[in-house]
């Protein structure tokens, strides 16, 4: 039997390094001194007998061979995790750890509310929410570091036939206006009034943005003749321009919620154009499901139809028909 010359802490040290980009910061992370991170490293070094980083500029950078202990190592670390997920898993809920990802619209309107629903019916059960970019929340799900994922947007093509994507609801992306625009008298705006409006935008190269001018161009709606007049960086930043009258926007309906039932902001209707984006589960078939997984999945339905009620949604029931799987993508 081969003696295998490095240990999971080595490894979750080296994950820390590569992530954090020091020494310092990673041990900052891992609440441990930076005396203990380098001599971990140093002894992986000799043991494996290569450098593993690069000690000549200030930032510390894999080698190749660092690089290649990295990759594997991450797959190690999540089969670990899988395996204590699955052992857990034999309690029947009475704990465990589910991992919900999200994309940035329903991680911070749409999920909450979900989750604060789920930990009250498996009180037992620790949720932990990851949001970011649907395309790396993608990429978590087909590694099995997130169990799944509600995205807005689109999954990456590489992953299309690696994924279970099941579709559930229409987002309305809803133009907002202050209250006081003169347009909240008129029951439909024309489409060709918007290229006379000034919007506000997330930035042109975020995620989201990208999204919704597609939608937008989706809808005939031309988003290179919107008057961008300013950029912002938040959703939040964006609805508080809107209330002050700085301008107009599109955002998901799922998003203003609060604003719309405190009269703060008002939806233009625009004639003969409803402008949505589909709200989609994300899995992966090939990683093991934990019963926490399948409790959180049997209550999304629900959820979707309350929100149905209240925001308008209007559900999609999932396909029946399974995506074809090609062997699981294991590098992000």
């Amino acid at each position: 039997m081969v003696d295998i010359p490095f240990t999971l802490d080595q490894l979750r040290i080296l994950k820390a390094i590569a992530s954090e980009g020091s020494f310092k910061r990673a041990a900052d992370t891992l609440y441990v001194s930076q005396p203990a991170v380098s001599l971990q490293v140093q002894n992986l070094e000799k043991q494996l007998n290569v450098p593993l980083f690069d000690r000549g500029g200030r930032k510390a950078r894999l080698t190749e061979a660092g690089h290649l202990l990295l990759s594997y190592g991450e797959k190690i670390i999540t089969l670990c995790q899988e395996t204590c997920r699955v052992i857990e898993d034999l309690q029947n809920l009475q704990g465990g750890t589910l991992i919900v990802g999200a994309s940035q619209t329903t991680g911070t309107y749409l999920l909450p509310r979900m989750i604060g629903l789920f930990h009250r019916k498996y009180p037992d059960v620790s949720v932990q929410l990851q949001v970011h970019s649907t395309r790396r929340t993608s990429w978590g799900v087909a590694n099995g570091q997130v169990d799944l994922a509600i995205i807005g947007g689109e999954v990456p093509t590489e992953l299309q036939e690696i994924l279970k994507i099941c579709p559930y609801a229409e987002d309305e992306l809803t133009l907002i206006l202050p209250v006081s625009h003169p347009l909240t008298k008129v029951e439909t705006i024309q489409k060709e009034d918007l290229y006379r409006l000034d919007f506000i935008g997330l930035d042109s190269q975020s995620t989201i943005r990208k999204v919704i001018d597609k939608v937008l161009n989706r809808c005939n709606i031309d988003t290179k003749r919107l008057k961008i007049e300013m950029e912002l960086n938040s959703i939040e930043a964006i609805k508080n321009a809107v209330q002050a009258g700085l301008g107009v926007a599109f955002v998901s309906i799922t998003a203003v919620k609060k604003e719309l039932e405190m009269k703060e902001l008002h939806v233009g209707r625009i004639k003969d154009i409803e402008v949505q984006r589909t709200l989609s589960v994300i899995t992966n078939p090939t990683r093991y499901r934990s019963k926490a997984a399948e409790a959180f999945i049997t209550e999304i339905l629900p959820e979707f139809s309350t929100y149905k009620e209240t925001l308008d949604f209007e559900l999609v029931p999932p396909s029946n028909e399974a995506n074809s799987l090609k062997e699981p993508v294991s590098k992000m």
